[in-house]
């Protein structure tokens, strides 16, 4: 494997975004996130439903995002809106669609029959089925991404969030282990406290060691917090440049200790992948 050949996009950062909000899409062309996913679902009253399916048909035909990936959360497939969403989209360009409270692969399939294209699709994973599913779900060659959906996911779990996150710790271990299985990027769910910047800071760490490529947000105030913690470092990226010079240079490919520690062929390839994904960040 070489650097080169390693297409990763940077997910550090996903912002929701109301469609029904004329004044954030407009926000949303300029700020410092990864992706948007422009939000139909929860973040839209029922009575702006139509004007924010509108809205964002409108700005995906005529608006330029950059290098932000567009994704849209419709409602779910089987609500009274979750059609409308998915017919409006038919004919627009967008990186991905986000399908909201996920428990089975026939709800992926059901959208896009609808669509009739071939699309990515960001799968939130938002109650107990889904998390107990959720092996077969990201095994879906459309999925791309799995997202959690810890707010929903602790109301139908009956249980109160805490700082420590341990009562979702089951459900983060078993949706990292199916992303990772089946070569998903894996997102963390949201932080609803807005001004407490130290919690939240503290809650991307922990996902980052949990094995999430980045975390979703609610607010623009979060960006630079979640970017720097899911950024490889720069002292990672030095060491991981390190240890692929020492494995270039060596005579025997096999194994070799650099500054007291033991490297073999696998952490050469998780090196390949930090500076892959640090080179990704950078170009933009």
């Amino acid at each position: 494997m070489s650097i080169e050949n390693l297409q990763l996009k940077p997910r550090r950062s996903v912002l929701y975004m109301p469609c029904s909000n004329t004044r954030a899409l407009d926000k949303a062309q300029t700020l410092d996130c990864d992706a948007v996913i422009f939000d139909l679902e929860d973040a839209v009253a029922p009575e702006a439903k139509d004007q924010g399916r509108d809205n964002i048909v409108t700005y995906l035909q005529e608006k330029d995002f950059g290098h932000r990936e567009r994704v849209v959360r419709i409602n779910h497939v089987d609500s009274e809106w979750g059609l409308a969403d998915l017919k409006a989209l038919v004919d627009v360009e967008f990186d991905a669609i986000c399908l909201p409270k996920v428990e089975c692969t026939e709800e992926l399939n059901k959208a896009l029959a609808v669509l009739g294209k071939t699309v990515d699709i960001w799968v939130m994973i938002e109650t107990p089925k889904g998390v107990l599913n959720v092996e077969a779900i990201a095994a879906h060659e459309q999925v791309s991404v799995v997202v959690m959906g810890t707010n929903d996911l602790a109301k139908e779990m009956r249980v109160l969030q805490s700082e420590s996150r341990e009562e979702f710790q089951f459900a983060f271990g078993r949706c990292v282990m199916a992303a990772r299985a089946y070569g998903a990027d894996v997102l963390d769910g949201v932080y609803n406290q807005l001004d407490n910047a130290e919690g939240f800071a503290a809650v991307c760490v922990q996902g980052k060691r949990l094995g999430f490529d980045g975390k979703t947000l609610i607010h623009p105030k979060q960006l630079e917090a979640a970017n720097k913690a899911f950024a490889p470092s720069a002292i990672e990226v030095d060491e991981a440049k390190g240890i692929i010079e020492a494995w270039q240079d060596a005579a025997e490919k096999g194994v070799l200790v650099l500054n007291g520690s033991l490297v073999e062929e696998l952490h050469v390839i998780a090196a390949q992948r930090l500076v892959a994904m640090d080179q990704a960040i950078n170009a933009r």
